[in-house]
């Protein structure tokens, strides 16, 4: 037995076999020096519990990603996809959300199980979409009604972007100080974004296209109407 000597001492409580502990990260070394954070952060980053409420497009995307078999949505840890939220701490939002519809996404988010946690996927979830301006029923983005960790942008977001956002998430909830900062909660976070852009440059971006998709040509006055700014 590497390591071990055997103790003979008379009267001794240690009489019997002694081993001792090799050093931290020894190759023969069985043991591994963490704090409880770290443990408690990395069974949960490994066990999510999703929750999907898909509404429109995005939706169907998040379907392929959570269901398809091509995906295998298992290798990150959130195998099982649950309906109800009180055996769910992941909430997954893909489509439009009108306002009728914010106070059922608020009661879900409220029975989920803590710590819980939200991705938006999708432009209409994370800003409102296209219907941004000229829509009277369509919320402006979820953030106003759920507190959201991860934006995944697209429109709609392929099956691989979710799974980023997935990983983005997981790599906050391991940086968690369950412990140490009980309730601590961080800034949410755009996934699958270069580093140089922001929610509010994509927010002017589809600002401009908007605009410029609301000129159109009079057929009988041969120039250039804005029609939808008088709506």
């Amino acid at each position: 037995m590497p390591g071990a000597d055997i103790c003979l001492e008379k009267r001794s409580d240690q009489l019997g076999i002694e081993q001792t502990a090799p050093a931290p990260g020894d190759s023969n070394s069985n043991f591994l020096l963490t704090t409880l954070d770290d443990v408690v952060s990395w069974a949960r980053k490994n066990s999510l519990w999703p929750l999907t409420f898909g509404t429109s497009c995005c939706a169907i995307e998040m379907m392929m990603a959570t269901g398809a078999s091509r995906h295998d949505i298992s290798r990150f840890g959130a195998e099982v996809v649950r309906a109800t939220p009180r055996q769910a701490d992941l909430l997954i939002v893909a489509g439009t959300i009108v306002k009728r519809m914010a106070p059922v996404l608020r009661r879900l988010y409220e029975q989920m199980a803590e710590p819980r946690y939200v991705i938006a996927t999708g432009s209409c979830t994370i800003s409102g979409g296209p219907f941004i301006y000229h829509s009277y029923t369509t919320l402006r983005g979820i953030s106003d009604v759920v507190p959201v960790d991860v934006f995944v942008p697209g429109c709609p977001p392929r099956p691989e972007a979710l799974f980023y956002g997935i990983l983005t998430l997981q790599k906050l909830i391991q940086e968690e100080e369950t412990i140490g900062k009980p309730g601590y909660r961080r800034k949410p976070v755009t996934a699958a974004l270069p580093p140089n852009m922001s929610i509010d440059e994509i927010k002017e971006e589809m600002a401009k296209l908007l605009e410029r998709q609301a000129i159109v040509k009079d057929p009988l006055k041969g120039d250039s109407t804005e029609f939808m700014r008088g709506r």
